[in-house]
């Protein structure tokens, strides 16, 4: 039975890796769709969140039918609660991928981001993708070190939105109101998809070493 038990343990990780592949190919389809006008990528991510949603319910099914059996402590209480903050995170990523997408289909057949801003929303979905792969990393190797490098692309993330906001207020900007909404949006969307990728990071540092990363940098 304990055997059974740590195999469903060990399974948790594998699901949330399973989680990190989706939201990364989601994030990517839908940054070509926001740059190039593609309805059908768009179409696509909106679509197959159901199946980031799906292991989202399943992990939560799985973590509370494991506490209610084995009444788990020490690590492998702190393995299922970072489990459901993990899948949590990567949900709302999957949702911000589809935020993106929805904004290529509602410009749509124009491209949403002008010009002058392709490079940097690029850019961009370029970090987020990274970010989500390394976070998928973290995740299958336990490694704090990596998890700790998060915090450096999240700096890059933000000083990009920065910039698009001094693009967006430019006394050069000529595309209108509609346009620069869409582009805030896309922009927050960006942003915050860095923070949930920093945080799954953070629990994986703190399933390994019982600290949070602020701890472990004050050392």
């Amino acid at each position: 039975m304990r055997d059974a038990y740590h195999e469903e343990l060990d399974s948790l990780a594998d699901r949330l890796v399973e989680m990190t592949r989706l939201v990364r190919s989601a994030m990517a389809r839908a940054v070509t769709a926001l740059l190039d006008a593609d309805l059908r990528l768009a179409e696509e991510v909106i679509s197959g969140d159901d199946q980031v949603n799906k292991i989202d319910a399943e992990l939560e099914d799985v973590v509370f039918d494991l506490m209610a059996r084995q009444q788990p402590v020490a690590g492998d209480l702190r393995t299922l609660i970072t489990t459901l903050r993990m899948s949590g995170d990567l949900e709302r990523m999957g949702d911000l991928a589809v935020h993106i997408a929805k904004t290529a289909r509602r410009r749509h057949p124009e491209s949403a981001v002008p010009p002058e801003l392709q490079a940097t929303v690029l850019e961009m979905g370029q970090i987020a993708e990274r970010m989500i792969a390394k976070a998928g990393s973290v995740i299958a190797s336990q490694d704090v070190e990596m998890g700790l490098e998060l915090d450096a692309d999240d700096d890059q993330m933000d000083r990009l939105h920065r910039r698009l906001f001094d693009l967006l207020l430019s006394p050069k900007w000529k595309h209108g109101v509609e346009p620069a909404v869409d582009i805030t949006l896309a922009g927050r969307y960006f942003e915050r998809f860095a923070d949930h990728a920093v945080h799954v990071a953070e629990n994986v540092v703190y399933l390994v070493t019982g600290q949070r990363p602020a701890e472990i940098n004050e050392l």
